[in-house]
């Protein structure tokens, strides 16, 4: 699958190492009659990634940029460089590659050579195809061709010129003349009067894969502005905004994009009154004058109202809303699921109002829900839309509609595809667009190009149907019994796997900032590995056709095995996949009536052995302490030799607290007392944590830390094993004993435990009523003094602070509340995103200290290394604070400590 509706499988997949590879490999191909497509990131929208024959993985091994020129302004890449690499290539010598799909971070530039990719900025530097000026294939059977601009350029095998001179006239008028058409073979490029004559590069781009596989392209790279400004404009709606922008276009802007309040879920920036808005970018060799530039489009634009934005940090915030629709426009504001199937035709820009009405009126006439947006500066909408693939009533108006849609866009002098290629869902179509005629042409293009046919068959020339190998039709038809309550997918196991559209967003291979999904991906780039492929997966094993041992499959087990359950992806994902949830989901299923792994016995019981070893925390301390001893429990404990076993308190929080308060300290009124949540690792393993968190809550409300009830636990780690049954049990005893008062905020000092409580328990525990109040009630330490105690002032401390915020922290929590008590006592400097590695039970499993290492070194090490004496290290994750002591020798600290340490 790709990122499409679409389903094909394979019969292997290929992943060659250089261009002798995929000659090789295409000889063989024809030799045996085996269809061949080649693929970048698997992130197109029609289905042209997917196929029946040999998939070829251009991402793994043809992926450098090969030689950057700064003087000619070009670069040599292979096939599957990915964007934003080879645009961080170009960088320092000030340039950029023009075109930049809102996938820049993961798509290839083979795929985008195959789609003829465009994005924002395409109204400055067009598409993928002005853009690339020489191309090395490879025809089906192994020849290579050498494409190039100009003279001496070829134009491909023997035989196309005569096909072009004989049909002149078909060619000269048969292409509507818009910016953005991308349907079907560029045979017109190949006209003799085309500027600088025939143009074989412009006539291959857009081929997607049909006429040959691209091994190393010569690039053009454009000056990237020094600064750059976004003008914010507001319009009454989308038709409004829609009709403004080719008025637009003679001020020069970098981008015009476009989209309707219906995309916007939540407020994100500083978005300017009205029903839909023009994003604007505007470039300058100065701050100043790329301000200027777009106040001059703010004066000109006829808005509702708008603003100028050139704090960096808030255009961000403004262009993810944007880069993230083709992910987040699959859920409607309701839930629903919606679809690409109708994804991005285009028309001439004058006609771009009037044909969003006009597509309005056929979405309703169809009863169907979709929320447009796209690239309104040339005319290009995309949408996703509500279609019912599921059943049979509801994919016959799936066709329906895209025909008539197709004769809609047609009618308004528009192409079928104007950024994302034809493939399986417009191919069929293009007869309405280009007429009997010039189709046939392009199959006879196709067959000089590839005679046996071997290319990407049933896309662009002789297509499949659009409503045949839809992916859901081989899903159960009926909700399969689970133990979760999936209550974003109506309970529903499969909607949830559904919820992986295929963006790919999860294939980044870095991240900046707060991000953290995907860390498995990262560091070992296995798309099985990652929360797209982990998805495909389970949506495999839920077809039965490719795995079929269902529950018990090693397959999906083996890719789940490398989950670090950081929830990252339940933040980071556009479409907020959950594969924490459905790895304990699976694993729950897996291993029931099973023997399972050792680690899942040691570690997932975590909470039970530890209440058992309290009272003998110093002898076995002490033998933990000598090496054979230490060696041999880790070895029945499935836990990895490399990691050193963390000492037990020798005196627990629980116990202290109780001591504290038979003692009189600090004695209170007890109607004015704090629930402070006892959980496992301040319990037994950091109860310095808890002792610190005390004294700040006493200090900063005047109440009192009560005692928490014995042998209450949030069942973290039985699941994150999935031993679902078991947490359960431990989530109803906890329920029993706690007998939380109405509307009482419960203080929880472990990111994990609050994201537990919060996600997990009302999941598990649906029809509890208790559950859901619990949840509600789950504060974290910043979040508690915050809401309960407005009024306190901490300490000022005025230090530089490095380390990392805990993973769930960033997916379920927030962590805005922690950022302002920062700020409020001086600490300085931005925690690391991604994840520490050690994940709870995960970097202590047997086979997991190398990927566990290697996320730790993507950002937490290196930040915390390069800091200087005197900067401090928080990590409120006993996780993190761990990783930090066993890889890097540093102590980190909870907040709660830094702030106690402060008041003393």
């Amino acid at each position: 699958m790709d990122a499409s509706n679409y389903r094909r499988v394979p019969l292997g997949v290929l992943a060659p190492r250089d261009a002798a590879d995929v000659a090789a490999a295409l000889a063989v191909c024809r030799e045996h009659g085996v269809p061949v497509v080649p693929r970048g990131g698997g992130t197109s929208i029609a289905g042209q990634a997917t196929g029946s024959g040999l998939v070829l993985d251009l991402t793994r091994h043809l992926n450098a940029v090969l030689d950057v020129d700064p003087a000619a302004r070009t670069a040599v890449v292979g096939p599957g460089v990915v964007l934003d690499d080879l645009r961080a290539a170009a960088a320092p010598h000030g340039l950029t590659f023009g075109p930049d799909p809102s996938t820049h971070s993961r798509c290839t530039l083979g795929g985008m050579i195959g789609n003829n990719s465009c994005g924002a900025h395409s109204v400055a530097w067009g598409t993928t195809a002005d853009n690339v000026t020489a191309l090395e294939v490879v025809r089906y059977g192994g020849e290579t061709l050498r494409l190039a601009r100009g003279a001496g350029g070829g134009e491909g095998p023997e035989g196309v010129r005569a096909l072009v001179a004989a049909h002149l006239a078909l060619l000269r008028t048969g292409y509507p003349g818009l910016p953005r058409r991308i349907s079907g073979y560029a045979l017109d490029a190949l006209l003799p009067e085309h500027p600088g004559g025939p143009d074989p590069v412009r006539a291959f781009c857009g081929s997607e894969g049909t006429l040959g596989v691209v091994t190393e392209a010569t690039v053009r790279l454009v000056e990237a502005p020094a600064a750059r400004a976004l003008a914010v404009l507001g319009y009454a709606d989308e038709s409004a905004a829609a009709e403004a922008a080719p008025g637009l276009l003679p001020y020069g802007p970098l981008t015009v994009e476009g989209m309707a309040a219906d995309l916007v879920r939540e407020p994100a920036g500083p978005l300017p009154r009205g029903g839909a808005w023009l994003f604007v970018e505007t470039g300058g060799a100065t701050p100043a004058e790329a301000r200027a530039h777009a106040a001059r489009v703010l004066r000109a634009a006829g808005a509702v109202d708008g603003t100028v934005v050139t704090d960096p940090a808030g255009q961000r915030a403004l262009w993810r809303i944007r880069e993230d629709a083709a992910g987040t426009a699959t859920r409607m504001p309701d839930g629903g699921e919606a679809w690409p199937g109708w994804e991005d035709c285009a028309v001439p820009p004058a006609r771009l109002g009037a044909y969003l009405r006009d597509f309005r009126a056929l979405l309703a006439e169809h009863g169907l829900r979709g929320t447009p947006y796209g690239h309104f500066g040339e005319g290009c909408v995309h949408v996703r839309i509500d279609f019912d693939l599921l059943t049979e009533a509801g994919v016959a108006r799936f066709r329906r509609f895209s025909e008539e849609t197709a004769d809609l866009v047609v009618a308004h002098g528009g192409s079928l595809s104007g950024e994302h290629g034809d493939g399986q869902a417009r191919a069929e179509l293009l007869p309405r667009m280009y007429g009997d005629e010039l189709v046939a042409l392009f199959g006879r293009f196709k067959d000089l190009w590839d005679p046996d046919g071997g290319l990407n068959p049933g896309t662009l020339v002789r297509p499949d149907r659009l409503d045949a190998n839809l992916r859901f039709a081989v899903l159960p038809k009926r909700p399969v019994d689970v133990a979760f309550g999936y209550p974003r997918d109506g309970g529903d196991f499969t909607g949830a796997v559904r919820r992986c559209v295929g963006v790919a967003k999860c294939r980044t291979t870095e991240t900046t900032g707060a991000g953290v999904m995907c860390p498995s991906y990262r560091a070992t780039g296995e798309e099985a590995h990652s929360t797209r492929g982990r998805a495909r997966l389970l949506h495999e094993m839920l077809a039965g056709e490719v795995i079929t041992d269902g529950w018990r499959s090693a397959e999906v087990r083996d890719a789940l095995d490398l989950c670090l359950s950081c929830k990252g992806c339940r933040s980071d994902c556009p479409v907020g996949v959950d594969m924490a949830t459905y790895k304990a989901e699976f694993l729950h299923h897996h291993y029931r009536g099973r023997l399972r792994p050792a680690a899942h016995y040691a570690l997932g019981r975590l909470p039970r052995w530890l209440r058992l070893a309290a009272p003998f925390a110093r002898p076995l301390n002490a033998l933990a302490r000598v090496g054979p001893l230490a060696a041999l429990a880790k070895r029945l404990a499935g836990i990895a030799p490399e990691r050193t076993l963390p000492p037990l308190a020798m005196t627990t929080y629980g116990r202290w607290l109780r001591a504290r308060q038979d003692g009189g300290a600090r004695v209170l009124p007890p109607d004015r007392a704090v629930r402070l949540w006892a959980d496992t690792f301040t319990e037994h393993l950091s109860p310095q944590v808890g002792r610190a968190a005390v004294r700040v809550l006493e200090e900063a409300t005047g109440r009192r830390v009560r005692p928490h009830p014995r042998g209450v636990c949030c069942g973290l780690t039985y699941v994150s094993t999935g031993q679902l049954d078991a947490a359960r049990r431990v989530m109803r005893r906890t329920l029993d004993r706690l007998d939380p008062a109405p509307g009482e905020p419960v203080v929880v000092l472990e990111p994990s435990c609050a994201a537990t409580l919060r996600t997990d328990l009302p999941d598990l525990l649906p029809d509890d009523p208790r559950a859901a109040e619990l949840a509600g009630a789950v504060r974290t330490f910043a979040e508690y003094l915050e809401e309960y105690a407005p009024g306190w002032t901490p300490p000022r401390v005025d230090r530089t602070v490095v380390g990392q915020t805990h993973c769930h922290q960033h997916a379920v929590l927030g962590d805005g509340a922690d950022r302002r008590l920062r700020e409020r006592m001086g600490l300085t400097g931005e925690l690391s995103g991604g994840c520490c590695g050690l994940a709870g039970n995960f970097g202590f499993e047997q086979g997991h200290w190398e990927v566990s290492v290697a996320c730790a070194q993507e950002q937490l090490l290196p930040s915390v290394r390069e800091s200087g004496p005197g900067v401090e290290v928080l990590a409120d994750g006993f996780s993190c604070r761990t990783q930090l002591d066993q890889l890097a020798g540093r102590r980190a600290r909870h907040l709660a400590e830094v702030i106690a340490e402060a008041l003393t």
